[in-house]
């Protein structure tokens, strides 16, 4: 309750009963766990109901949805303030909406709103979420682009676009390009924050340029006004294990653990089972799991920790955990299910597997991740026809724009057109019509061995 309070924004005189209303709409929307269903007749049953909400509150929502990865309600709540109750946006408010169009409807139409924006509100927030998408989407050309107009208007004024391009660089292996931009900052007296030697620590963490991690490091500890986070050390503990310095990556990780506060340790553990797995230290592992381990529900914990010693090769060990939370959990979670399932699938244990999934679905409704885990493990152990049969579960559960992987895919198509069994083929691609998929490439570009098959799979995917 007190963590849906908190987004409420400043008191008010009638804070008490406000705050009592918007955290009942807060609930009332996270109850809606589906993407694909609509919130709108929510919020006009809220205001027919006789309650009110401002722009304030409406802003605070949009921001929880969207630090919630629920982008589709976030975009939701955003037109509706619009649309709905006829609120001007702000500068802030159409550079959200921008980044939430551009990961719920694509570039594409996030380029349009843009080209669209008003001229006073086409501020450097407009710019930087535009840069921003254009980063996610891993466009240098496009990025550089909208980078050079923003210096050409005088919206570089902070070291955010800079540490956006870094962070570029480093994804796309341009390291070259990053020295330029930090030359850039100290002309232009722009300071580092955070942020900045973050990215930076990330692309020598991917070059494999050790010699330059140490020596920021060591700036960034000599340094009074920067704080070391845990994430900093936790960055440069896995550039010392890509490179086989355990013992070093052991020094970086306990000064991780030393110097995560009480209120971040929850991202902070995750990070910790993974880095101690990597250093094949399981008594290091299960002591951090002991120490630290969640007293309330925290389902990803507990994959992460089985996915660890399922690393370590202690099948036994994650077996364990996975009972511990499935006796224990009030929502049954099966993300947790799926780090056991794969560990099963890497051992060709699919009795183990199927035992587990079977026991698991009484009742409920799985992810289609999970049939297709065991699609995944019988095609790699060329069992084929398994494959197949549990690449159709997955199929036959996932929910509208949900895609098959497409090796998978792949393979199991290939394996029906070489038995010529054309009905299997026409089934799958009724499944994947179910799934609103109908022109994607990777189902219906294949090449049947036969014209027959040819002729087959063309007329389902006309009709």
């Amino acid at each position: 309750m007190m963590k849906a309070i908190s987004f409420l924004g400043r008191p008010r005189h009638d804070k008490v009963s406000v705050h009592i209303q918007i955290t009942s709409l807060f609930d009332r929307i996270r109850a809606v766990q589906d993407p694909k269903v609509s919130i709108s007749p929510l919020l006009n049953q809220w205001i027919e109901e006789g309650h009110t909400v401002s722009r304030p509150q409406l802003q605070s929502l949009v921001r929880a949805m969207k630090d919630f990865k629920r982008y589709h309600h976030a975009l939701q709540i955003s037109q509706w303030m619009t649309d709905f109750r006829y609120l001007s946006l702000t500068p802030s408010d159409v550079a959200i909406r921008l980044d939430l169009i551009s990961m719920v409807h694509g570039q594409e139409q996030a380029e349009s709103y843009f080209n669209n924006i008003p001229k006073v509100l086409k501020t450097h927030s407009a710019y930087g979420a535009l840069l921003s998408s254009y980063v996610r989407e891993k466009s240098v050309e496009k990025a550089e682009a909208t980078m050079q107009k923003m210096r050409g208007m005088g919206f570089i004024t902070s070291s955010f676009p800079y540490n956006m391009l870094i962070n570029l660089y480093s994804q796309t292996e341009n390291y070259d390009k990053i020295e330029p931009l930090i030359q850039e900052m100290e002309r232009k007296s722009i300071p580092c924050d955070k942020f900045t030697v973050r990215n930076l620590m990330a692309a020598y963490v991917a070059a494999s340029d050790i010699c330059a991690m140490e020596k920021l490091l060591n700036r960034m500890e000599e340094d009074l006004h920067i704080s070391v986070d845990w994430n900093t050390y936790s960055v440069v503990a896995s550039g010392y294990l890509k490179v086989g310095l355990i013992d070093k990556a052991l020094e970086m990780i306990k000064k991780m653990e030393s110097n995560t506060p009480i209120p971040e340790r929850p991202p902070a553990f995750k990070h910790l089972l993974s880095l101690y797995a990597r250093t094949d230290h399981k008594e290091e592992l299960y002591r951090v799991w002991n120490l630290y381990k969640p007293t309330y529900e925290y389902p990803e914990a507990y994959s992460c920790m089985i996915a660890s010693l399922s690393k370590l090769d202690d099948i036994e060990g994650a077996e364990k955990i996975f009972q511990e939370w499935e006796r224990d959990c009030t929502m049954y979670d099966f993300r947790v299910l799926n780090s056991l399932l794969i560990a099963y699938c890497k051992r060709r244990l699919f009795d183990e597997a199927e035992s587990l999934v079977n026991k698991a679905i009484e009742g409920r409704m799985p992810y289609p991740s999970t049939w297709s885990i065991l699609a995944k493990g019988y095609m790699e152990d060329k069992q084929m026809p398994k494959a197949v049969a549990m690449l159709k579960k997955a199929i036959s559960v996932g929910r509208k724009g949900w895609k098959p992987d497409s090796i998978i895919l792949d393979a199991c198509m290939e394996y029906i057109e070489g038995q010529g069994d054309l009905e299997e083929i026409e089934e799958i691609l009724r499944l994947c019509k179910n799934l609103v998929i109908p022109d994607d490439k990777n189902i219906h570009h294949k090449s049947p061995r036969s014209s027959a098959a040819e002729e087959k799979c063309v007329s389902a995917i006309t009709t």
